[in-house]
């Protein structure tokens, strides 16, 4: 059989070094990655299919599911997780002490839909009450003006998003009094530059993420792997080489962390800091594979179709290709 050479469209983490650097082999096929940033992956994905094989975000990828518009089918290889509560950014001047307070505010948002915003909002609703029409949500760029929706979305009477002007970005508009707070992935350029007006709503995010995966053993998950859908047509062992990969290279970061005698990160107590992770999280903290999340995606599949974003509600099985969710067991 002809070995398939493949585009991976991905970003160099840790976990994904073994395939840059080419330690892991894909069963029947090899890939020619490109490492970019996510924004770049999505967009280009998308809106063009330009890879192969991708990084992809939870949220786009639920949306098309639902719409049955799908392009790419995708396995459980979690390439991105992140606590959000670090990503809620408010004026200190607003009297914004608690979530509760956020109601009535007006809140800057890249995009609704993005994965990262639909964690904050289901996690404000669950522990905190606070509603998705609570707020007035304004949206554009972060850093650079014009960003809307990568895919259109119909949201339900109530929920009010707004287009901010063309020419400003939401960190401006924080930095000058304009906006309340900006929820989002990244931090916004006012808050890095040391604005004494823009704090984070949770100042010891880091406690404030730790007790929520101790009370819900959530530990959010923000991008698949996908496969092109005409690939898996023609190939349907595709998928589970690819996730196979994948897997083999988490491993090999998992065990360069525990390496004590020649650190794999430039921190010096990066080993200590693993052994306090799995001693809260476990020692698969960073679990790929369908049974072991099927808690979190059920949580994020709820939250989507909520928060109006999928017109309905997604089961988490549906996301995923069929012969990745159970892998042979020796």
């Amino acid at each position: 059989m002809k070995t398939l050479e493949l585009s991976l469209g991905c970003c160099n983490y840790d976990r994904t070094k073994g395939i840059f650097d080419g330690r892991v082999r894909m069963e029947g096929c090899s890939l020619i990655p490109f490492a970019l940033e996510p924004e770049e992956i999505f967009h280009r994905v998308f809106r063009g299919q330009e890879f192969d094989v991708c990084e992809m975000s939870l949220s786009s990828h639920t949306l098309n599911i639902a719409r049955s518009t799908a392009k790419y089918v995708a396995v459980p290889a979690f390439l991105s997780r992140a606590f959000r509560h670090s990503g809620i950014y408010v004026r200190a001047d607003r009297g914004i002490r608690s979530p509760s307070d956020l109601k009535g505010k007006k809140v800057g948002i890249p995009e609704y839909q993005i994965t990262a915003n639909v964690w904050i909002r289901g996690m404000l609703l669950d522990e905190y009450g606070v509603r998705p029409e609570d707020i007035r949500w304004r949206r554009g760029g972060l850093e650079q003006p014009g960003r809307q929706e990568r895919s259109p979305i119909t949201l339900p009477e109530g929920i009010e998003v707004e287009q901010i002007p063309g020419d400003a970005t939401l960190s401006q508009l924080l930095e000058s009094g304009e906006l309340d707070a900006v929820f989002g992935a990244k931090a916004p350029s006012c808050f890095l530059n040391g604005n004494p007006n823009v704090v984070r709503l949770f100042p010891d995010f880091r406690q404030a993420e730790q007790d929520y995966f101790s009370k819900t053993r959530i530990f959010p998950t923000m991008h698949v792997v996908g496969i092109r859908q005409s690939l898996v047509d023609k190939h349907p062992w595709l998928p589970v080489s690819i996730y196979k990969g994948f897997l083999e290279a988490k491993k090999l970061a998992t065990e360069e962390l525990k390496q004590i005698g020649h650190l794999a990160v430039t921190l010096p107590w990066s080993v200590a800091e693993l052994e306090v992770t799995q001693r809260l999280m476990g020692e698969d903290y960073w679990s790929y594979g369908f049974a072991e999340n099927k808690h979190v995606l059920d949580t994020f599949t709820r939250y989507h179709h909520e928060q109006g974003i999928s017109p309905r509600r997604v089961n988490a099985e549906e996301l995923f290709y069929g012969p990745a969710l159970e892998l042979a067991k020796n």
